[in-house]
């Protein structure tokens, strides 16, 4: 094919175009994958329909997870052959400057997010350097690898990689949509013996405890860390995670700690939290930590949970678009339909 179909923004706040356009090339280190599945996230409404993460370009072609078949290879590409069943990583990462060389890729210096600086997968092709592309099992369906590299790998990575979550922890999930409702199935995974879901919406509340949340507690009926600590008659959680990125939910996130506790926080914005005095803060020995993205291994190892059949993703994926619908697909994001989890487009 010469020419393919794909979901272009053109201007923030309008509906992407689904555009006819030339079916990318593959470099010589690339691999051209036909897209099976592609998820939405968070971040296509702030770059699509609230506008303040701007695209590097425009028109661009939206999308960062990925998963499909490799339809060709450039010449130099070794390890992938057509037909390969594969995902890729949200972003393309360069592979030698010094985050990536100690696999820490979402922090690479040249790293370039599909959907933001160069084309994305919300179309039927994609070209990926081969470096940022991973085998995918036979036994993983596609729509459940394209949310593994985000959706499930950016609470895996604020789990594992930031939080140090060890086996007998308590932790608090503040913010339980698609992300902090992941953040609940690992955690118990990961040997959590405690979980405490924080969010406003009772659908939301109701979809945590059944996932594994021991305990759910509505923000909006008082002070969640008085909530907290009246139910568990105990001063605070180990690790707390923020998924929503504003700062009263951050300092939520401070105040839910007991002593030598870490807050984690991955929901992005421009707002500027503040810290408790520094008396206790400091005294108590609390850390505050970031967390972007994730890194290679934490897909991998999601994969392979998956593939082994210790990690179940059935009721993540909430509904699936094919392209054309895509416009709906990201309206029903936006609107913050609390049954959703994660959406998925077909292209």
């Amino acid at each position: 094919m010469a020419t393919m179909r794909a979901a272009r923004l053109i201007r923030a706040g309008e509906p992407l175009s689904i555009e006819e356009i030339p079916v990318p090339v593959p470099a010589g280190d690339e691999v051209l994958v036909r897209v099976r599945a592609c998820g939405l996230c968070g971040t296509d409404i702030h770059l699509a329909v609230v506008g303040d993460i701007p695209a590097a370009r425009t028109p661009i072609t939206l999308g960062h997870e990925g998963a499909g078949e490799v339809a060709a290879v450039g010449p130099s590409v070794k390890n992938f052959k057509v037909g390969d069943r594969v995902a890729l990583l949200p972003a393309a990462c360069c592979g030698v400057c010094r985050f990536c060389r100690v696999g820490r890729e979402s922090l690479c210096e040249e790293s370039s997010v599909y959907g933001m600086i160069r084309d994305g997968a919300l179309a039927e092709y994609i070209a990926a350097p081969a470096r940022s592309v991973l085998p995918l099992p036979d036994a993983i369906p596609f729509d459940i690898a394209a949310i593994v590299t985000d959706g499930v790998s950016t609470p895996f990575h604020a789990l594992r990689s930031r939080g140090r979550l060890a086996a007998g922890e308590t932790v608090a999930v503040v913010g339980c949509g698609g992300l902090g409702t992941h953040a609940i199935i690992l955690a118990r995974l990961m040997g959590a013996s405690l979980i405490v879901a924080i969010d406003p919406d009772e659908a939301a509340r109701k979809r945590a405890t059944e996932l594994g949340a021991d305990l759910a507690i509505d923000p909006k009926a008082g002070d969640p860390a008085k909530a907290l600590r009246n139910r568990l008659g105990r001063r605070g959680v180990d690790l707390s995670l923020e998924f929503v990125g504003h700062p009263e939910t951050v300092e939520t996130a401070v105040r839910l700690l007991d002593k030598a506790g870490r807050a984690v926080v991955a929901g992005v914005g421009m707002g500027k939290p503040t810290l408790p005095p520094l008396i206790s803060f400091v005294g108590m020995e609390q850390a505050v930590i970031a967390s972007f993205g994730m890194d290679r291994r934490d897909i991998e190892d999601l994969l392979a949970l998956i593939a082994s059949g210790h990690l179940d993703l059935h009721r993540s994926v909430s509904a699936r678009y094919p392209l054309a619908k895509v416009n709906d697909a990201l309206g029903r994001l936006a609107s913050r339909d609390q049954g959703v989890v994660r959406l998925v487009v077909e292209p």
